[in-house]
């Protein structure tokens, strides 16, 4: 049985990448795998296509066992504990206000948006740039401008580029009903049991205990899903970020983090300080920086008028020597040299050959994507999430929080009918009570929260 993920001899290969980009030296553990027939190459979507053999499984734990005595070296310009980020960072922007009048208008932009951009990305997760282009090609809607479809897609078009299985049939535009289940709103869904259980001064502890009451193991994925079984092995935080834990820089913090952005608008550095509260159960260094950035993009998105100050803003909590913030400043860069319709491809050429390298799933390319959509897009919604979509790194992830920050700063009037009316107000999720959730709802929840949320600014 292959369970994605979780397989010791792959959890192992992505290991040896993550300790390497963390500086530590495993080059005796990489021969001693490699002697033993081992492969270095960490599969692309999870598992392996073929089990190891017994012998080498057992090795691939023996070799985890060693690697999860080796912590990283400490970095000054990475820090992990919130005094020692803060340490780091320019003074606090000052608390900007929200408009009197438009928070709810705003917060039903930002949901809705979230939902667009998510739907957007799902069926074409795991495909990379050059099938998704190759599949808009085929379906004659190159360059994208609305949700995929399955019609008129030539079937070896079709076979050589498989739609994501879980997500195509209620992703694609002819079979659109409501936003369906998916892991990038189960989190903002949590996000609001969490606050309403805990207030804005809940614990990591708060977090663990609520992800093991209310979210299905099976829809936790890399990162959260090690979290999980490590909750489950009654390991305590940190270690439940860092014990076999190979996805801890990869981008789940960082889609768990609108709510606890839209509870402080207006003030970047106290989302910021819930998201690391959050992110810290499954994440580390850059792995929380995503989170930290992606609160503050939608703190300030509910407050300001242009994507470029909101970027500023979000910029503001994120170590200035990290590698998230060089991906954020590649990412926006790369918009400001490739601005024109045939700059796509030419931006993505630049993300690619800054970031092919990683993971898809992984964060720094993400971010990039994330900040050279919202720069390209210059708060369109439309223009920012096909764009985020296209370059097909994570694709539904980048997309939702694109689509999150675009329609929080432009509110629903920004969210256009093709992309919202597919949508119809609905949202279903896989956490227990309602199967589906109206956005109206949920913004009424948020707003709740906003009222009773202290602005900290700390």
């Amino acid at each position: 049985m292959r369970l994605t993920w979780a397989q010791p001899e792959d959890l192992l290969a992505h290991e040896l990448v993550q300790a390497r980009d963390e500086g530590t030296d495993v080059s005796d553990v990489a021969a001693r795998w490699t002697g033993a027939g081992g492969d270095l190459v960490p599969a692309v979507s999870g598992a392996g296509p073929v089990p190891a053999p017994p012998g080498l499984r057992d090795l691939a734990r023996v070799l985890l066992a060693d690697l999860a005595t080796r912590a990283a070296p400490p970095s000054a310009a990475e820090p992990d504990d919130w005094n020692a980020i803060v340490a780091t960072l320019p003074a606090a922007p000052g608390l900007l206000d929200p408009r009197p009048g438009d928070a709810r208008d705003r917060l039903t932009g930002a949901w809705t948006g979230r939902a667009a951009g998510c739907l957007l990305g799902k069926p074409v997760e795991k495909i990379p740039r050059r099938g998704i282009e190759e599949i808009l090609r085929a379906s004659g809607r190159w360059p994208l401008d609305r949700y995929f479809t399955a019609v008129g897609l030539p079937a070896d078009v079709a076979q050589r580029w498989p739609w994501n299985r879980r997500s195509a049939p209620t992703s694609l535009e002819e079979v659109i009903d409501g936003m369906p289940e998916d892991d990038d709103l189960n989190y903002p869904l949590l996000a609001l049991d969490l606050l309403e259980q805990h207030g804005t001064g809940f614990t990591t502890d708060d977090v663990a205990t609520l992800w093991l009451d209310r979210m299905p193991a099976g829809r936790v994925f890399t990162a959260e899903r090690a979290a999980y079984r490590n909750l489950l092995d009654a390991r305590p935080v940190p270690q439940t970020a860092t014990y076999l834990n190979p996805f801890r820089e990869w981008i789940g913090a960082l889609i768990r983090a609108d709510v606890l952005g839209w509870v402080r608008p207006g003030d970047v550095r106290g989302a910021a300080a819930l998201a690391w509260v959050d992110a810290r159960l499954s994440h580390t260094r850059n792995g929380v920086y995503g989170a930290l950035w992606a609160a503050a993009l939608c703190s300030a998105a509910l407050v300001l008028d242009d994507v470029d100050d909101v970027l500023d803003a979000a910029a503001a909590v994120v170590p200035p020597g990290s590698r998230l913030a060089r991906a954020v400043r590649v990412g926006r860069e790369t918009a400001a040299r490739t601005d024109d319709l045939t700059g796509l491809d030419r931006g993505l050429d630049v993300l690619h050959a800054e970031y092919g390298h990683h993971h898809w799933v992984h964060v720094l390319p993400n971010a990039a994507t994330i900040a050279w959509a919202l720069a390209r897009g210059r708060g369109d919604l439309g223009r920012s999430i096909t764009a985020a979509v296209t370059a097909g790194w994570d694709t539904d992830s980048v997309g939702a929080t694109v689509g999150s920050v675009v329609g929080a700063l432009r509110g629903t009037a920004g969210v256009e009918e093709r992309w919202s009316g597919p949508l119809r107000g609905r949202i279903a999720t896989s956490l227990p009570g309602p199967a589906e959730r109206t956005v109206d709802d949920l913004v009424e929840r948020t707003l709740r929260l906003q009222a009773t949320s202290a602005r900290v600014g700390a």
